[in-house]
């Protein structure tokens, strides 16, 4: 006599999916909590309020990039030169500054300056029909071409105190960074949950031919992200160069990949159509909380990019795993 009949295999088969679906829901959230506790076993100041308050402001920068990298990821695009518009946004906020300019004209020049550099992305995209990987490649090397032009490879120093409170400053105890990052998640949340806009990204990222058989403007909703995401570039550039307060050249450098790095980890998928802006806050937080654990550790910085491939690898082919599964 058979010791399982065909309705509890039925039973115990349902069971094990639902696990595997809770797991994969909340997977990030669950690999973020499980670094914390091994991070608060190896160093004594990890749970402490200064050096979380120092997480958070460190990962605050390439959080707020990651969160228009996933709107553009989202539409199975991808943005290079993140990086590259947030050096040249702070370059041209740091000159403002030098020239006189009042500071809430200065910080709009940064963030127009963000703004249409990202429209260019977006316009060449969607007009075209180019790879965004190769349109914003390019605009990744002409942008960092004009910083170097402008700042003839030397730091802007800024003198401005005023603007010093948008880096350094802070409201109930908590830095500016931390809450500008925060207001900013909670816009993009809202955006893609409860907006046509949201659901639209969601739909062209989906399947693109169907999107517009449904009567969605692909090309206006592919040049808008790519907006968003240049002003979220120009947005970091003013909170990082008020940290410093000055403009760097070579500011951002690399920052695309961490930003990459911070929406494959959150679970986004690169085909498109499949992910959330919590999820990559919660990417970005893993990555800062590894760099801060290993340099707590006095771990080598070149071992530090090691492990971060590493975790992105684990990452992709994680959701790879749940991918075929699901099937």
């Amino acid at each position: 006599m058979p010791s399982t009949t065909p309705v509890s295999k039925q039973v115990e088969k349902k069971a094990r999916f639902n696990w595997l679906s809770l797991i994969e829901k909340y997977r990030v959230l669950l690999i973020f909590l499980v670094l914390c506790v091994i991070a608060g076993f190896l160093s004594d100041v990890f749970f402490t309020m200064s050096n979380v308050m120092n997480v958070l402001r460190q990962v605050s920068i390439i959080a707020i990039i990651a969160s228009g990298m996933t709107l553009v990821i989202l539409l199975a695009g991808i943005d290079l030169s993140v990086g590259a518009v947030m050096a040249f946004s702070g370059a041209i906020l740091a000159g403002a500054l030098t020239a006189g300019w009042p500071l809430p004209l200065a910080l709009l020049a940064a963030l127009g300056v963000g703004l249409l550099f990202g429209l260019c992305n977006g316009f060449f995209v969607a007009r075209f029909g180019i790879p965004s990987f190769i349109v914003t490649l390019a605009i990744m090397v002409i942008a960092r071409g004009m910083t170097l032009v402008y700042t003839k490879g030397y730091p802007l120093v800024v003198s401005n105190e005023a603007y010093r409170f948008i880096g350094s400053g802070r409201i109930f105890g908590i830095p500016v960074p931390i809450i500008l990052m925060f207001v900013i998640f909670g816009i993009m949340y809202w955006m893609l949950k409860y907006t046509s806009f949201g659901r639209y990204i969601y739909a062209i990222g989906g399947n693109e031919e169907t999107a517009i058989l449904a009567g969605i403007n692909v090309k206006a909703i592919k040049i808008a992200v790519f907006g968003i995401a240049g002003l979220l570039s120009a947005l970091s550039a003013i909170i990082y160069t008020s940290r410093l307060m000055s403009a760097q050249p070579t500011a951002g450098n690399g920052i695309e990949l961490d930003a990459i790095a911070a929406v494959i980890i959150g679970g986004t998928s690169l085909a498109g159509g499949k992910g959330a802006v919590t999820g990559t806050l919660i990417g970005a937080l893993i990555m800062g909380v590894l760099d801060n654990i290993l340099n707590l550790m006095n771990v080598s910085p070149f071992y530090q990019s090691i492990a971060k491939g590493l975790v992105i690898l684990v990452a992709v082919l994680v959701d790879s795993k749940f991918s075929k599964i699901k099937k």
